[in-house]
């Protein structure tokens, strides 16, 4: 009964079976390899255009560098106030890319508005030189509270980033979930909508450590090979990214352990929901549920093995969280099973 995060998984058999295949002999280092060339050819066709691909070990990593790579003194890059590169980065974003800032933009529910967007940007738009100027805009999909922007959302988002003459990046540390919530495309969710960056990850969804900036455009990464060499995430053996990604693509294991951890958010919100001590405090649309419960409740259910984490409540929430209470998050992943729904079902049932 695991659901404290999608981290807190293993690999993928496929994913590690495919690195024991490629760990003997010798290729070519830093990112040169035939295999780390094969698995950029396969970004590319997913994307369904050229796309420039850059390993790293972290999403915090893909992230900072998608910052960097945006760049302008005085930058102030927009992001919702409960985006994750604003709250559990440790201000790696600012500092790998050079001192810039941060601005917070409230929305109910992890996702901003195009009108709240916009008067944030418009705070600066004079380009007083005190104040800094925008630089980028990024969303977060699936957002950190287990919802999804839909298409026309992100199109929405692009449209008033792109009349400012900003980039928007998408932190897809949650790509695939999200991907098959909307039953769409990479291409239809990202640069047919104006989406310009994206952190893709593969760790929360079955890799072992494997995540990417993917630029959309080539002729916009010209500076980020030596962005991600000053941060210190060229990897040497890079070929061991490329791996991961090669069984993570394979036969679509990633569209298929991304829906098997959705299900699984579905059946868990459905237990959730089925309790009268427990409140859901929404549909989930990815892979992440949350609910109020009796702080009794919870500490009852993690002495009996069930493990999840006590959450700080979003802005956004509206019903009140009594004193007693606690707002709770649940995560399921590709290794989530049946019989752990079943179990905590029973458990919360007998409560």
């Amino acid at each position: 009964m695991i659901f404290s995060s999608d981290n807190w998984a293993g690999a993928h058999p496929s994913i590690a079976e495919s690195l024991v295949r490629h760990a003997g002999g010798f290729a070519p280092a830093y990112g040169t390899s035939d295999l780390d060339k094969a698995v950029d050819a396969t970004f590319s066709r997913i994307f369904e255009r050229d796309v420039a691909v850059f390993f790293v070990g972290t999403g915090t990593a893909a992230n900072s560098l998608a910052m960097a790579a945006c760049y302008r003194p005085g930058g102030v890059a927009f992001c919702h106030s409960e985006a994750h590169m604003i709250v559990d980065e440790c201000g790696s974003p600012e500092f790998l890319a050079g001192g810039i800032r941060l601005c917070p933009v409230t929305g109910a529910r992890g996702k901003f508005s195009p009108d709240a967007l916009s008067a944030a940007i418009d705070r600066y738009s004079a380009r007083v030189v005190h104040s800094g100027q925008p630089m980028a805009v990024s969303i977060t999909q699936a957002t950190e509270v287990g919802t999804v922007y839909s298409l026309d959302e992100i199109e929405a988002v692009a449209g008033i980033a792109h009349a400012h003459g900003l980039p928007l990046h998408m932190d897809g540390a949650r790509f695939a979930n999200a991907l098959v919530a909307l039953e769409t495309t990479p291409a239809e969710m990202t640069w047919k909508r104006g989406v310009d960056l994206v952190s893709f990850g593969g760790t929360k969804n079955g890799c072992w450590c494997a995540e990417a900036l993917v630029v959309l455009d080539p002729a916009k990464a010209t500076e980020i090979p030596f962005l991600r060499k000053r941060s210190a995430h060229l990897f040497s053996k890079s070929r061991f990214i490329a791996a991961q990604f090669e069984a993570y693509f394979a036969e679509d294991l990633w569209l298929a352990s991304a829906r098997h951890a959705n299900a699984m958010t579905k059946r868990l919100a459905d237990v959730l929901s089925s309790s009268n001590r427990v409140k859901l405090a929404w549909t989930p649309d990815a892979n992440e549920a949350f609910a109020v419960m009796p702080r009794a409740l919870m500490e009852e259910l993690n002495a009996q093995g069930a493990r999840f984490y006590p959450w700080a409540t979003p802005a956004s929430y509206e019903e009140p969280v009594a004193d007693d209470e606690t707002f709770c998050r649940f995560v399921t992943s590709f290794a989530t099973r049946d019989e752990d729904i079943d179990a905590f079902r029973r458990l919360l049932m007998s409560k």
